[in-house]
């Protein structure tokens, strides 16, 4: 099945520089509905008021964070199915697994490039 390059994508960061670079990306890629969010509580209004094909997150925000907004979509029946990509700058291996654990996936390190970024979303949404 293609992927539906009009889909919403949410992305999420408290770094106004890396939701410009993140969208930039996404945009070059051809995905033309692009959202964004400064924390992960704005985030999950903005998830319940729209059904989102994907979000990109990242971890490290407040006052929720990337992985707290992970958890609870994931625990949430309208929102546990919508695929989920954490960015980090935290090449833990533990907060890896963590991630995993609660359901993220896919999972990018920053700093990273396009082709990492096409990568990733393909493993997740399919060929594009």
């Amino acid at each position: 099945m293609a992927v539906d390059m009009g889909m919403p994508i949410l992305i999420v960061d408290d770094y106004r520089t890396m939701l410009r670079i993140v969208r930039n990306l996404l945009s070059k890629l051809g995905f033309t509905d692009i959202d964004e969010a400064s924390d992960g509580s704005q985030a999950l209004a903005m998830m319940k008021a729209r059904n989102y094909g994907l979000v990109i997150s990242d971890w490290n925000m407040q006052p929720m964070t990337g992985f707290e907004l992970l958890k609870t979509v994931r625990a949430d029946e309208g929102l546990k199915a919508t695929p989920f990509i954490m960015v980090t700058a935290e090449s833990k291996v533990e907060n890896v697994v963590a991630a995993r654990q609660a359901g993220v996936n896919n999972y990018i390190i920053k700093p990273f490039s396009a082709a990492v970024l096409k990568a990733k979303l393909k493993a997740v949404l399919g060929e594009f």
